[in-house]
This record gives C-alpha cells, sequence and structure tokens, in this order.
C-alpha cells in the first residue's frame, strides 16, 4: 500500500506539471475549469491517428466534431440526426436516406448529399475498420437525397449510418484526422499531442446547442487521471476500479452500466487442423460440449464481480446483455458445482486415477486460459474462473502472453477476450460460419447450421427492429443457440462498469449502456451536460 501512494504522489506532481505547463494562449488551464461555461475532463487516451471518422475515429462515444446520419436514442433505437427519414426498398438492399437542410460545416459551407457520399466512399476505398464491405455504391440523389446500394440485405448497415461522422469533401485532405472540420457540436481548437485537445462549440451547429462553449481533454493515464482529480485539477475523470473507495472532496463516482464485457473462448472443433500460416487449430478437451457447459455451470459469476471488480459491473451471460437484440432466455443459473459434476459424468468424464482431473478415453479435463499479459483485470479473472472450475475436476493453466504470441496460439487454447458494441453484426462476426479466424472474430470456429440461418435472417430483415427477434433467436431459439443454454462456445464472464469521478453538480446527462472502452463514450451525450445549481 506505501508503494501505491507513492506513485499516487508523483503522478498529482506530474499532473500538476502538465497542467500548468500545456495551456491554451488564450486560456488558463491550470486546473478545473473555475468557468460556468467550460470543462477540463480526463476520460480517456488520446486518438493517436486523430479525428477521422473514415478510419473509425467515433465508433466508441460521439464523433464531437462530425454529425452522423443517425443517433441512438436512450432504449438505443436509432433516430435521426442529419437524416430526416429513410427507406428501404422491397429486397433489402437499396437504402434511400433524407437529410435536413440547414447543416453546415464549422467552416459555413452547407452539408449535402455529396459529403455523405464522398464520406462513405473515402471510408470503403481506405480498407479502414469502417466494414463497408457489402456497400456496392453510394450515390448523391440532389442535394438532400443519398442512396446506398448493397450487395445483399443488412438490417445492421443502419449501425454504420449511426457511427460514421460525415466529413466535408471540399475541406478533406491528408492531414485532416489532425485539423478536422465537421458539422458537429464541437470544433476543434488547439492539440498539444500527449498532453491535451481543447475543443469549442461550433457556432453553426443545427442541433441543441451545448451547455459547454469551451471543454479541455487532458491525456492522462488512469491513476494520473485520479491523481487530477483529488487534486482538484478536472471536472471528470475516468478511474480504475481500484480507487472507487478513496473519496474525494467535491466530487461523485459515477458508475456507468456498459456491454464493456471479458469471456472465454472456447476452441470449438477438435485438434488437428492448422491454419495458412501453420498455427495449430482446436482442442480436443474444450470440443467437448460437456466440458463447456460444465464450466459456464460452475462459474460463480456475483462472485467474480463482488471479488475482483469490487462490485463494479455485472454478470455476463452474452456479448450483448442488456441492449435491444439481446435474448434474457439464454441466462443460465451457475455458481452450480454440483450440476457442472453431474453434467460431466452424464457425458462420462470422471476421475479414475483420483488426482482430482476428471478424464474421458484416456483425455484429462485440462487446458490452457490465455490472456494478454499486462492485463490485471483479465489475469484476475483468468485465475479466479480457473480456481472455481478446480473443484469439479476440470485443471485451467493460465497464461500471460503478448498479442502477437496469442495471435498464433489463440485457435487452439482458451482466450480471455473482451468485446462489446452497440452493433449487433459483432454477434454475428463472432459467431457466423463464415467469420473463422478474420481479425480475432470466431478463432475458436464455432459453426452451427440453425444459428447460422437465424442470424442471415436476421441480416436479411429490413429493419433493425424486424431483426430484433432473429437475433434472439440465434442466442437460444428454446432447442438450441449459440449461447450457454445452447452449444456454449464461450464461458462469459463479467461486464465492467466504466466509473468516473464527477464534480458534484455537473450533470452529465443520461448515460447509455456504454461499449467497449475504446474512444470516449461517456462523451456520446455531450450536449446534455450541464450545471446544476
Amino acid at each position: 500500500m506505501k508503494r501505491k501512494w507513492q506513485f499516487i504522489g508523483t503522478a498529482i506532481i506530474a499532473a500538476s506539471i502538465l497542467l500548468t505547463g500545456c495551456v491554451s494562449d488564450s486560456d488558463n488551464a491550470t486546473g478545473a475549469s473555475s468557468s460556468k461555461d467550460e470543462l477540463v475532463l480526463a476520460v480517456g487516451a488520446e486518438p493517436e491517428a486523430g479525428f477521422d471518422p473514415t478510419t473509425g475515429w467515433g465508433r466508441y462515444g460521439s464523433p464531437l466534431f462530425q454529425s452522423t446520419l443517425f443517433k441512438r436514442d436512450n432504449e438505443l433505437r436509432p433516430v435521426g440526426d442529419l437524416a430526416t427519414g429513410y427507406e428501404v426498398s422491397d429486397d433489402g438492399k437499396l437504402w434511400t436516406v433524407k437529410l435536413r437542410d440547414d447543416a453546415k460545416f464549422s467552416d459555413g459551407e452547407p452539408l449535402t448529399a455529396a459529403d455523405v457520399q464522398f464520406t462513405f466512399k473515402t471510408a470503403a476505398a481506405g480498407g479502414s475498420v469502417v466494414d463497408l464491405m457489402n456497400m456496392a455504391r453510394v450515390e448523391a440523389d440532389g442535394e438532400y437525397t443519398v442512396k446506398f446500394s448493397l450487395k445483399q440485405p443488412q438490417s445492421t448497415f443502419i449501425s454504420l449510418l449511426v457511427t460514421t461522422g460525415i466529413v466535408p469533401e471540399h475541406a478533406y485532405s491528408d492531414d485532416y484526422a489532425q485539423q478536422p472540420v465537421g458539422s458537429g457540436p464541437y470544433k476543434l481548437i488547439q492539440w498539444d499531442k500527449g498532453q491535451q485537445l481543447i475543443v469549442e462549440a461550433n457556432e453553426d451547429y443545427y442541433g441543441a446547442k451545448p451547455y459547454f462553449k469551451k471543454i479541455t481533454f487532458l491525456f492522462l493515464s488512469e491513476d494520473a487521471a485520479f491523481a487530477s482529480a483529488k487534486a482538484g485539477a478536472v471536472d471528470v475523470a475516468y478511474i480504475p476500479a481500484s480507487f472507487n473507495k478513496q473519496s474525494v472532496d467535491g466530487m461523485r463516482l459515477e458508475a456507468v452500466k456498459t456491454v464493456d464485457n471479458r469471456g472465454i473462448l472456447f476452441p470449438y472443433v477438435p485438434s488437428g487442423l492448422q491454419t495458412e500460416e501453420g498455427y495449430p487449430i482446436g482442442n480436443d478437451v474444450t470440443a467437448d460440449l460437456a466440458i463447456r457447459k460444465a464450466v459456464n455451470a460452475a462459474l460463480d459469476r456475483e462472485a467474480l464481480v463482488e471479488g475482483i471488480l469490487e462490485g463494479f459491473g455485472s454478470p455476463a451471460y452474452s456479448v450483448n446483455d442488456g441492449l435491444p437484440w439481446w435474448n434474457p432466455d439464454s441466462v443460465i443459473p451457475d455458481g452450480n458445482p454440483e450440476e457442472a459434476k453431474r453434467i460431466l459424468a452424464d457425458a462420462g468424464w470422471s476421475d479414475t486415477d483420483g488426482n482430482g482431473i476428471v478424464e474421458k478415453n484416456g483425455l484429462q479435463a485440462r487446458f490452457s486460459l490465455q490472456y494478454p499479459s499486462g492485463d490485471m483485470t483479465r489475469q484476475s479473472l483468468a485465475l479466479a474462473a480457473a480456481d472455481m472450475i478446480k473443484p469439479i475436476g476440470i485443471q485451467i493453466d493460465v497464461e500471460g502472453k503478448s498479442w502477437d504470441d496469442l495471435s498464433a496460439s489463440m485457435y487452439a487454447n482458451a482466450v480471455l477476450f473482451g468485446w462489446g458494441s452497440h452493433d449487433p453484426l459483432e454477434m454475428y462476426n463472432l459467431y457466423s460460419s463464415s467469420y473463422q479466424g478474420e481479425d480475432f472474430y470466431n478463432v475458436g470456429r464455432y459453426s452451427s447450421k440453425t444459428v447460422d440461418e437465424w442470424m442471415n435472417k436476421a441480416l436479411q430483415a429490413k429493419s433493425e427492429e424486424e431483426a430484433l427477434e432473429y437475433w434472439k433467436k440465434a442466442q437460444w431459439d428454446g432447442t438450441t443457440g449459440l449461447s450457454a443454454r445452447g452449444d456454449s462456445p464461450w464461458a462469459w464472464l463479467v461486464n465492467i462498469d466504466h466509473l468516473y469521478l464527477v464534480k458534484d453538480k455537473l450533470d452529465i446527462g443520461n448515460q447509455r449502456i456504454h461499449p467497449h472502452g475504446h474512444g470516449w463514450p461517456v462523451t456520446d451525450n455531450i450536449e446534455e451536460w450541464k450545471w446544476i445549481e
């Protein structure tokens, strides 16, 4: 404990140096803002690639500088932003989006359908994380109508229209990510790389004008952000769970619910195959359904939340708990080692030599659970899960590895991954037989004809709302599914709350369920923030 407090003291000094040494020419940034219309925030890492939506900026939270065609309301339903409405053709392949006619970029130029066309063509051509592989073309039909032609029906296309900020064709260049121009609520004023970002309200913003005229984002580690909060230097700070019991005068702790989940991916197929690179595929132990179901039954997820997350989280049973496309019927009773033992015994697993590990046909129930080294939360979850599973006769060997090493071993070993998105396409990518081993998706090689059929029906629906029932049936349709109640290709563990220290009189609005912890998801509703007298 003494070493921790020594480190925190060092962090306070470093934060103080940062705040006094990196200030705007026009404003004094020596601490949390004393002005009622200014804020100082330390809410996440610096986006090193800059602020270009065509390469992924804004996928996890508000694009801030840019507007999107649609956004999600407090129930996570898509509603218009730049768009006033849309229609989908009977075959699901043509999306026609109508635009508002009063939107301007921060340089005063009007935003038109040509800018939307340019944005999506640029994103598609760049091979970025914005997945537009299914878009055949995008066309401007007049000034305020855009037509998207898809190769195949895709109900989840709406999510791309929610997360992709629109960039101006006339002001887009190689350095756009460093000096963005957009139609969002704020505009970039100053970026001191590695230190801070200063933004000001966009006077030409068409929407509800934000309460705060200026926001300074400090790029601090979680420890340094906490130290800055203790020093009174910030108005909001994103902090690690380990600091949750340490009160800060004048600030409250806000715990935001998330689908920022952690779970165990099992190799689903037996060993014997190899990737094109020669990496082994499959695991004879985890390929057995009884092993996967027994692990899911024995895990005490509530205990993991209390013990590892100190109560700041929730048990996870899927990649999308609590979202509109989540099926609550996929939740299983857990923390039941006796049920787990019964599952194993019924499947022919028994401890014949008395060494505490069950076996079947000469195969011991033993496998490796790997996690990215340096991630203390994943390490703790992995070790705790292994301890919970040991009494039922399954030996889990926990190993920390670099991401490079994991990229080679993840096809044949269980891995503690983290996901969580406001896009149901993530579920498709994680479980579809079409995505086996690509970009960390479905590296366990899960495959189910029934699940594929349900998910394909969901994709082919004409709207996200129409697709919801199909996504739910993919998880559990009463007979089978991708959840722990069905094929159990994963053992989901926890959803991690995002913790923020917030000034007592600062209202940060209705925080929706946060996605995985990249970006600045807390800013998704930045226009709602205000001081309360």
